[in-house]
């Protein structure tokens, strides 16, 4: 008997070292395009312009108020809230780790953190600037980011291109590496407990990184239909077609229902789930993902054990110094 029970802990111990070889630990450092290398000047810029609420119309939303750096990196709401309280379609994705995907927003359309920058801050409903003219004449107009936009780029280099250029930059910071798999990926087999080890094992036997990959767990730039397969009773209790995803924006019939593999990076801090938003917790998650995408019916105890595989995904995140943002002096810009 004791020889059969070494011999299944050692089956055990190999299925779950293969698993491991088959994900990789968090980088710490994210790369940058050759046109926008990381510098402390454009670091410190980028943190200003996420968190001023001056590039949005009404001076009250910030990147920040969606993309929360003191928590989760979103706004656990199912759908964030932009200009005179106006309430979006889409829950917004965690920032951190972003630096990592190769595609952004919820739909990919953006191929870059620089090109998703652009976005918010002139969408009517998010931060509703008419144009990023106006963005950039407000910038001028305060002596301080003059200072910031010269010691990041040179001399009279405010700009679009520029002040999203610092966003990316400050943005490839936001890395949380050392969770307790990213050490048990690295050798340290004490850092995961039995219960994790099994919902790890279990979600590589379902197939969940298949589409979860990579040391971000997110595909690393793939889309995936979702939901696969359909179900009369969770569509009508959680509306997941009602969004097209992709096809939204290219207006091609097989383009819809397509989204961007999400990270399951630090996914226990970040409720609600799915791209609208309507499911609260993350068991419940779980047990969607398994019927909807892989058609399995999940137990409830291997829901716990994956769940509890999930939590270990929760990296350390670094300290946030909030900036000081520089003075509108004797007058403001809202109405």
């Amino acid at each position: 008997m004791l020889k059969i029970r070494s011999l299944v802990a050692a089956i055990a111990l190999a299925s779950s070292v293969s698993v491991v070889h088959a994900l990789d630990a968090l980088p710490t450092k994210a790369p940058a395009p050759a046109d926008n290398p990381t510098t402390t000047e454009k670091v410190e810029l980028g943190r200003m312009l996420f968190h001023d609420p001056r590039l949005s119309s009404t001076g009250t939303v910030s990147c920040a108020s969606c993309h929360n750096t003191m928590a989760g990196g979103e706004d656990n709401r199912a759908g964030s809230m932009g200009v005179n309280g106006q309430v979006g379609g889409r829950s917004a994705p965690t920032v951190w780790n972003s630096a990592f995907n190769d595609v952004q927003f919820w739909d990919g359309r953006a191929k870059s953190l620089e090109e998703q920058a652009a976005g918010p801050v002139t969408n009517p409903i998010e931060m509703g600037m008419k144009s990023w003219d106006d963005v950039v004449a407000r910038l001028k107009a305060i002596d301080g980011y003059k200072h910031a936009f010269h010691k990041a780029f040179g001399k009279n280099s405010i700009s679009k291109d520029n002040a999203t250029k610092a966003i990316a930059a400050y943005e490839r910071t936001l890395i949380t590496p050392n969770s307790p798999y990213d050490k048990y990926a690295k050798g340290d087999k004490s850092a995961l407990t039995e219960q994790q080890v099994r919902g790890m094992t279990k979600a590589v036997e379902l197939g969940c990184t298949s589409c979860h990959s990579g040391a971000a767990f997110n595909g690393a730039g793939t889309f995936q239909k979702f939901p696969v397969n359909s179900n009369g009773f969770f569509e009508a209790k959680y509306s997941f077609n009602d969004d097209k995803g992709l096809a939204e924006v290219t207006k091609k019939k097989e383009d819809e229902h397509l989204w961007k593999v999400p990270t399951l990076r630090n996914i226990a801090l970040t409720a609600p789930y799915f791209h609208n938003g309507s499911v609260k917790s993350l068991d419940k998650a779980v047990k969607l993902m398994a019927k909807l995408q892989l058609g399995q019916d999940l137990s409830d105890e291997d829901t716990a054990d994956i769940v509890a595989f999930l939590d270990a995904l929760t990296g350390e995140f670094p300290k946030q110094k909030m900036p000081t943002l520089p003075a509108t002096s004797g007058t403001t810009f809202n109405k």
